[in-house]
C-alpha cells in the first residue's frame, strides 16, 4: 500500500471514529437532558401540589370565619 492510501485509511478511522463518539455523545446528553425534563416537570407539579393544599387550607379558615361570623349575627338579630 502506498503512503497516500494508508494516509486516507487512517484518517476515514479516525473520522468515523469520530463521528461515532459524537453521536455516543450526543445521545447521552439527549437522554440527560429529558430526564432533567422529567425531574422538572416532577418538581413543578409538587410545588403545584403544595400551592393548592395552602390555597385550600385558606379557604377552609375563610370559610370557618365566616360561619363564626354569620352565627354571631343570627345570634344578635
Amino acid at each position: 500500500m502506498s503512503i497516500a492510501a494508508k494516509v486516507t485509511f487512517v484518517s476515514c478511522c479516525c473520522v468515523s471514529f469520530g463521528i461515532i463518539a459524537y453521536v455516543h455523545y450526543k445521545q447521552s446528553y439527549d437522554r440527560q437532558q429529558l430526564h432533567l425534563g422529567v425531574v422538572r416537570d416532577i418538581e413543578r407539579q409538587e410545588r403545584r401540589k403544595a400551592e393548592n393544599v395552602y390555597i385550600l387550607q385558606q379557604q377552609i379558615e375563610l370559610t370557618k370565619e365566616l360561619r363564626k361570623e354569620r352565627a354571631i349575627q343570627r345570634t344578635d338579630t
